[in-house]
């Protein structure tokens, strides 16, 4: 596959990551009580309410990344804790929900073809759903790092004392950098790819029991 395929294929399938893995954080908050993210904007699939430049880049060229934080205000929730836990964590169960669908979907035009894709068509409707799994799986994966301004920080947030999350986000100006830096040299590509790999195999598991194939 050429480079410029490559990127037609990975263009819609991040784009379309970031924006419900995005609406997916605003609207469990919305649900909450929080009326921030729909004030805000932010109660949307338009992806470009929700890109973050160098977390597009980064998704599009490394397969992990992330988007611009959606801004929600705790105070509202009834249990802060639970809520900041439950809204940091939908955006990457909304990724993980997307790759499982699509690699179901991929399994049903296997078994309805017989495993012979010879339309081209179908053919690239079948790679464009691979690409689906992969950045989904990527950016969900990536997402639950406790470095800000990941969800996985915020996932922190809701399991430590106040006092020293607090402390630990005074840092929270670096993680971009930090992260980028990490992407770059390479030393969290292999534990991240142990995990997406996991994730995908277990899913692809499941979707082999479910249709028998």
């Amino acid at each position: 596959m050429s480079e410029i395929e490559d990127l037609l294929y990975t263009i819609p399938a991040v784009l379309i990551a970031i924006s419900m893995h995005e609406f997916a954080h605003g609207y469990v908050s919305y649900k909450l009580g929080d009326p921030t993210p729909k004030q805000s904007g932010r109660l949307s699939l338009n992806p470009f309410r929700h890109l973050d430049l160098v977390g597009t880049l980064c998704l599009m060229f490394f397969h992990f990344g992330w988007a611009k934080p959606v801004m929600v205000n705790p105070y509202y929730y009834k249990k802060r804790k639970k809520g900041m836990l439950l809204v940091a964590l939908g955006g990457p169960i909304m990724n993980f929900f997307i790759a499982f669908m699509s690699l179901l979907t991929m399994g049903l035009m296997i078994k309805v073809t017989g495993g012979f894709i010879t339309s081209s068509l179908v053919r690239m409707v079948f790679n464009g759903l691979q690409y689906m799994v992969i950045i989904n799986l990527g950016l969900g994966v990536f997402n639950l790092i406790p470095v800000p301004p990941l969800d996985g920080s915020k996932v922190l947030g809701a399991v430590l004392p106040e006092d020293k999350y607090f402390k630990y986000m005074q840092y929270e100006r670096y993680g971009s950098l930090i992260l980028i830096l990490l992407l770059v040299i390479g030393v969290i590509s292999g534990p991240l790819s142990f995990v997406t790999n996991l994730l995908h195999n277990g899913m692809v598991d499941i979707v082999s029991l479910i249709l028998r194939i």
